[in-house]
């Protein structure tokens, strides 16, 4: 009766498995399965479930494939291959590092090269369902709202919420000088903002930008009882926003839910076409008073009167 044991890199602690490699288990054990094969798995930590290679008894298998990686005639290879004096080898998916010609400890293989042949690697016809790659944009305790500003509540809400899914979690700092991800221009910012499925920010600009891009936003205003982040919501009409009164691991879930869909997509794709419309307006707008003033005597300065400066006590605000 075929019985095979399933090994590779993953099978070994602190040796450096790889997604490839269990990318590469996955696809071996799926053609065993449509084949009705029996198997087991060699897993260590931290991967968990099937079976420690050294605890178990080689005679209760036909065969033994070790897939994907390197493969080479030395520690702990070495003491593998001895736990199965007997067994049948199968390599699958290797790079051979010794020559066939020189060592050979193989019943069959296929490797994936080796010194005189080379082939795809199995990971091709892996079927994987991708998770959603999300962009967390998080503002630092403003200054200019003081005793409102809810900053750490809310960003320990978002970082418990993002722990729970499987999600590609993507730090983006949109602050330039001293960036926390390297990132050196607005173009990268917005380049890598863009390459988002979603964003969760309790920035004005993650929001403003994520828009923009046509990509959906949790947008979360974390001052008590609403600020420059809700406002900006509201201009754009982007319904997706969370306050402190209504933040919750189920609003949250609600948000995330509706973000990944078709239909978020397209609202956020319209709300910036919306927006666009506005902001050039503006600028006509503008340009036109411009030329209005410039057409007019210029005053005395007696009679020049300037608004007070709004206060700049914190920087990166937005």
């Amino acid at each position: 009766m075929t019985h095979i044991l399933v090994a590779g890199w993953f099978s070994f602690e602190k040796m450096g498995a790889t997604a490839g490699d269990i990318l590469a288990c996955r696809v071996l054990c799926d053609w065993l399965e449509k084949s009705s094969i029996s198997f087991d798995i060699a897993f260590a930590p931290p991967f968990e479930g099937g079976v420690r290679w050294q605890q178990t008894i080689p005679g209760e298998y036909s065969h033994v494939c070790f897939v994907c990686g390197p493969f080479g005639n030395g520690w702990p290879l070495t003491d593998f291959l001895k736990h199965f004096d007997g067994v049948k080898l199968i390599g699958l998916n290797l790079t051979l590092l010794q020559s066939l010609h020189d060592w050979n400890p193989f019943y069959l293989c296929y490797e994936r090269d080796s010194d005189s042949f080379q082939r795809p690697d199995i990971t091709f016809a892996s079927k994987v369902k991708k998770v959603p790659v999300v962009g967390i944009i998080l503002a630092h305790t403003q200054k200019e709202y003081r005793q409102k500003s809810m900053h750490p509540a809310v960003n320990k809400v978002i970082s418990d919420f993002v722990a729970t899914h499987r999600v590609v979690k993507v730090s983006i700092d949109t602050v330039l000088e001293g960036n926390e991800g390297d990132l050196k221009s607005a173009e990268e910012v917005e380049s890598l903002i863009a390459k988002m499925d979603l964003i969760i920010t309790t920035r004005l600009h993650g929001l403003v930008l994520a828009l923009k891009n046509s990509v959906p936003v949790i947008a979360i205003d974390a001052v008590e009882g609403g600020a420059k982040v809700s406002r900006q919501a509201e201009s754009t009409n982007w319904p997706v926003l969370l306050s402190t009164g209504r933040l919750s691991a189920q609003a949250m879930e609600t948000a995330f839910a509706y973000c990944l869909s078709d239909e978020a997509k397209l609202t956020a794709a319209k709300c910036a076409d919306q927006a666009r419309k506005q902001v050039e307006e503006l600028g006509i707008a503008l340009l036109d008073r411009i030329n209005e003033m410039a057409a007019l005597p210029q005053p005395s300065n007696e009679l020049l009167v300037t608004s007070q400066p709004v206060s700049n006590e914190s920087g990166n605000r937005n």
